[in-house]
């Protein structure tokens, strides 16, 4: 065997041998404080539980680690790899089997229980033991796979293949089957059909009222205009924002491109509330038009329009994170061969740049209606009348009928429509070649926007930062005023509340914000990371590598992202609440909501960006005798850059202020900004909440700068953009 293949052997022993098998008390942060509880070598290992006879179901696992320990003398070679794949194969089905059928009392399979000698026997959840053991198990199927000359015998390739679908199957698809499921059952948990057709053809979620009385349309229609309204706008003003800031020397670009990206950083139903107290029957904009122009106080912010509004500032930076990677990586020098034929500049944006923005187009959109469409604080604070899915879903789950089974069927809904978003994506892209970023130096400059491009994408972007602008402003007062919109006195009372710290004592923290603003920055950092890696990692591998249900891997990367996160949340605590994944309550289960909610936008942003990259590359590292991991290493990760901070900033940013994923998951241990921020909102406390919301803007922009200035800039050997005013009066020189 190669090294590699006995290393993942010696993780097998040391989780089947040495390590707990089982949970114990005291969970850390990160879930393996529990390791404290068992010494190495007691009785708690997975080995002598066997041997002991208390959990005799243990036993295949270790004979399938014993017959690898026979084969690890074999050369690699075809029949090593088909024994080795057999060998891994039964002992992943063993350890499922086990771990799904002999679990409390009542419930798992009874039958599969007792054929494995665990009839009534009950075991907690799967410790740190488990998961060297079944990780050991994968590495091995996957090392034969690689010994048969799958992914041309490349083991770090089909090691990666099977460690992301596995992760997706058991954090992603496991949870939402679990949630699903009930959509198909009654309350005594048997199959009822007719119940479930019932539920999906309510004239509630697919009426038209709208267009054949005067009563409200379905709640179906109502969430797919707004997304689809949503995902345009967003795009545009990303794309927009995105070609000012590459393709002009337009002054102000860095306060530009910071404003752009404020909203992304700002806590949930935030700038719902600005909105309000600007835009509100109350608000100052309204209340100054009706003292200076006699407009009429209305409520037309509560709605379409006001949930728009607040989506689109929302959403739109992060299209912007993702059109701008898109637009430096279009290569100037086929912009300059069309120039060189005598076309003009519209002609050369129509005919060569526009088409190679579709990729970023079609991610930037399918991410803006994805959004959307899980979104439910923005609805939730602003909806009024108006109803939409995650709304519904969310007092489904929540409210007083608390029903789940009518919950999961809006989500199938929800499903239909993200599924159907995906796939014209794809029919939008077709398979035509995006590269433009090669191996060849290119050290031309990009051509000039035309002026009708330049402008209105100016005239566009204008009120959107503008807006943004004066939002800010409301937030940045709101907190340092009693009550905004009505008492204006200056106070620091609710940072004092929620920040104080008490030096009498040394330095002690006493503020009631600080015990959910530390568990949710350490939550943040150490899933941002994660987050990232898994995102570029599964980019990499459905742009590079051709294997058995691609598609199908990819579609799921983006199922945790459609999926509500309230209903998402509800998956995870029916899922990971009993054995043999037991984690509820956890930091480790807030880890794993953040990594696979955030994953698909480093998945997304990773296509984008490697759509652009000419494969010739990769072939020309290995060429070199360079393995895989070399050249994702040193060769493609570096032309990713933008998409890698795209990845980070995002993940680590919907970290710090998600609310409807974790809702449900936090635990008086585990408080985070979000629960928190919302508690006050429920309160009445405003003030306190928008402190707490600046505190967190403040942090989040220092952790981005930091980000940024880590990663760095893609270099790609071009020149820099030509100034706005020269680029619009003469022509583009070759240099």
């Amino acid at each position: 065997m190669r090294p590699a293949t006995r290393l993942a052997l010696l993780v097998g022993w040391l989780g089947y041998a040495l390590i707990p098998w089982y949970l114990a008390e005291g969970m850390s942060l990160t879930g393996f404080g529990w390791l404290a509880g068992y010494p190495f070598g007691k009785a708690g290992t997975a080995l002598a539980l066997a041997l002991s006879g208390s959990a005799p179901w243990l036993l295949p696992v270790g004979i399938a680690l014993v017959v690898a320990t026979l084969l690890s003398n074999r050369q690699p070679g075809t029949a090593t790899g088909s024994a080795l794949i057999w060998t891994g194969l039964a002992g992943l089905v063993f350890f499922f089997a086990q771990g799904f059928a002999v679990t409390l009392k009542g419930q798992g399979i009874p039958w599969l229980a007792a054929l494995l000698g665990g009839a009534g026997a009950a075991q907690p959840g799967m410790g740190f033991g488990a998961f060297l053991t079944v990780l050991s198990l994968l590495l091995l199927l996957c090392h034969g796979l690689a010994y048969r000359g799958v992914c041309r015998g490349d083991i770090f390739t089909t090691s990666s293949i099977g460690i992301v679908i596995m992760l997706i199957g058991l954090f992603i698809f496991l949870p939402v089957s679990t949630i699903l499921q009930s959509a198909l059952v009654d309350s005594d948990g048997g199959l009822a059909l007719g119940e479930f057709v019932e539920r999906f053809l309510s004239p509630t979620i697919w009426g038209l009222g709208c267009l054949t009385a005067n009563t409200n349309c379905g709640v179906a229609w109502n969430t797919l205009i707004l997304a689809v309204l949503t995902g345009v706008i967003t795009t545009l003003l990303g794309l927009a924002c995105a070609l000012l800031i590459l393709r002009t020397g337009m002054p102000g670009k860095r306060a530009m491109r910071l404003l752009t990206v404020l909203p992304i950083i700002t806590p949930p139903f935030v700038i719902g509330l600005a909105l309000i107290l600007l835009f509100g029957r109350s608000g100052l904009f309204s209340t100054l038009m009706f003292e200076w122009f006699g407009v009429p106080r209305s409520r037309w912010i509560y709605g379409l329009p006001g949930v728009l509004l607040a989506q689109v500032l929302a959403f739109a930076p992060i299209a912007f994170l993702v059109l701008i990677g898109v637009v430096q990586g279009i290569a100037p020098s086929l912009e300059e061969a069309s120039q060189t034929l005598g076309a003009k500049r519209w002609t050369t944006f129509r005919t060569v740049t526009w088409p190679l923005l579709r990729p970023g187009l079609a991610n930037a959109f399918l991410l803006g209606f994805v959004e959307s469409m899980a979104d439910f604080g923005n609805p939730l604070v602003l909806g009024g009348n108006f109803e939409v899915l995650s709304t519904k879903i969310f007092f489904a789950v929540v409210g007083a009928a608390h029903n789940q089974g009518q919950a999961a069927v809006l989500a199938i809904v929800l499903l239909g429509f993200t599924l159907a978003a995906f796939w014209a994506q794809q029919r939008w892209l077709g398979s035509k070649s995006y590269t433009t970023v090669t191996g060849k130096g290119d050290s031309g400059l990009p051509t000039p926007l035309p002026r009708r491009i330049t402008w209105i994408s100016a005239l566009v972007i204008g009120p959107w930062v503008a807006l943004t602008a004066v939002i800010y402003v409301v937030i940045l007062m709101g907190g340092f005023v009693k009550t905004m919109g009505r008492d204006f006195t200056p106070t620091l009372q609710h940072y004092i509340t929620g920040f104080s710290i008490d030096f009498s004592r040394g330095l002690h923290f006493d503020g009631s914000a600080w015990p959910s603003f530390f568990t949710t920055l350490k939550l943040a950092a150490i899933s941002a990371p994660l987050t990232a890696l898994i995102g570029l990692l599964t980019a990499y591998l459905l742009t590079r590598q051709r294997f058995a249900g691609r598609g199908a891997l990819e579609f799921a990367t983006m199922l945790s992202f459609a999926i509500p996160g309230t209903v998402l949340g509800v998956a995870y605590i029916l899922a990971f609440n009993v054995p043999p994944v037991e984690i509820t309550g956890t930091g480790l289960i807030l880890v794993i909501a953040f990594v696979f909610r955030n994953m698909p936008v480093g998945v997304r942003s990773g296509i984008a960006g490697l759509s652009q990259i000419d494969k010739s590359l990769d072939e020309a590292s290995a060429t070199l005798s360079a393995r895989s991991f070399t050249t994702l290493w040193r060769v493609v990760l570096p032309l990713l850059r933008p998409a890698l901070v795209a990845a980070l900033v995002y993940s680590f940013v919907r970290s710090m202020t998600t609310v409807s994923a974790v809702i449900f998951l936090v635990s008086a241990e585990y408080n985070l900004a979000t629960a928190y921020i919302v508690g006050r909102v429920e309160a009445g406390e405003f003030g306190l909440a928008i402190a707490y919301s600046s505190v967190l803007i403040v942090v989040m922009a220092i952790g981005i700068s930091l980000i940024q200035l880590g990663v760095g800039e893609r270099k790609l050997g071009r020149r820099g953009t030509p100034a706005l005013a020269s680029s619009a009066a003469e022509p583009i020189k070759q240099g």
